[in-house]
């Protein structure tokens, strides 16, 4: 069965799947297993601390696959300083690079004498128009149902992803509760080329800085344990809901201020949980996707299972 899209085409990879950016966790393990499974793996780049040490990951990911990654750039949260890691990727001819979060334009700038792929993370219709005006290479569509940092607007997928294609002419990419092959394909079904999962690669084997507290607590999440944090300082982010993140809700309710939220919001309190496992301390990002997965499979298996789920379903409907 073919699973050729723009989006397949574009990045030339076998199934139009990508890892998400998946901050202090997206390392070159899991993005070479990803690239090696057919989709596109994804190293986060603002994770780590000096530009040498984004070297050393492309490097290793190159010794692990022979197929396009990708490295993303979470620069909403990075004023400065993201410029130099920028030029490693193009220094170093990486295949792919996703932006997260800010203006586009100035990574677009670095990049424009490359043959890297460009592109961009919104939220709404109005970014990826603007995305497209600027030169990304195809949009990725976040609906309110995916973990991490959200639009501000509470538009779920299903409504906004058909949105977005009917005003763009780039591929869309859907992202935000999907993570097996049913969501793969009524994301088709709504005209994305694509998918971006998250939450759903936090739970492989290959994801191997994500402390055993962190994935148990996505396997025996449902659909209705994550909550949004940081809404009263407009970024909104969706995380599991642990007694740290009802502290934050508190805190944003009496003081919603970002001086009274920072060290509670911090990377630092982020990986006393993802790393550590210390609910009573920190937080993890996760979509209410984390309500349908219930294993931690290998990403091979997991994307074969997808494979399998997606052929099911087009058998069924006559495709």
């Amino acid at each position: 069965m073919k699973w050729e899209t723009r989006v397949t085409k574009l990045l030339n990879i076998d199934y139009p799947i990508i890892q998400g950016g998946l901050a202090y966790l997206a390392y070159s393990d899991l993005a070479a297993a990803v690239s090696n499974a057919g989709g596109l793996g994804q190293i986060t780049a603002m994770s780590l601390a000096t530009p040498e040490d984004l070297r050393r990951e492309i490097i290793r990911v190159r010794e692990l696959t022979d197929k396009p990654f990708g490295v993303n750039y979470a620069i909403g949260q990075h004023g400065k300083g993201y410029e130099e890691m920028v030029e490693v990727a193009a220094e170093m001819d990486v295949p792919v690079v996703t932006i997260t979060g800010g203006n586009p334009a100035p990574i677009f700038d670095i990049l424009k004498d490359t043959n890297c792929k460009k592109l961009v993370l919104v939220a709404a219709r109005r970014q990826a128009q603007k995305a497209e005006s600027l030169g990304a290479d195809a949009v990725m569509v976040v609906g309110q149902e995916g973990g991490g940092h959200l639009g501000r607007d509470d538009v779920g997928t299903m409504v906004l992803v058909p949105q977005v294609v009917d005003h763009v002419s780039i591929p869309v990419i859907a992202s935000g509760g999907i993570g097996d092959g049913r969501g793969w394909m009524a994301a088709h079904a709504l005209g994305a080329e694509g998918i971006e999962m998250g939450t759903r690669f936090i739970a492989t084997k290959e994801c191997v800085h994500a402390s055993a507290a962190y994935k148990k607590a996505i396997l025996n999440s449902a659909e209705y344990d994550t909550t949004v944090i940081k809404r009263s300082i407009g970024a909104p982010a969706r995380v599991l809901r642990n007694n740290f993140t009802e502290q934050i809700l508190q805190v944003e309710n009496e003081t919603p201020t970002y001086e009274a939220l920072k060290t509670m919001i911090s990377g630092t309190a982020n990986k006393r949980f993802i790393y550590d496992g210390d609910a009573q301390a920190g937080f993890g990002w996760a979509g209410q996707v984390a309500g349908l997965i219930t294993d931690e499979p290998t990403v091979a298996q997991l994307i074969e299972r997808m494979v399998a789920e997606a052929a099911a379903i087009r058998l069924k409907w006559g495709e």
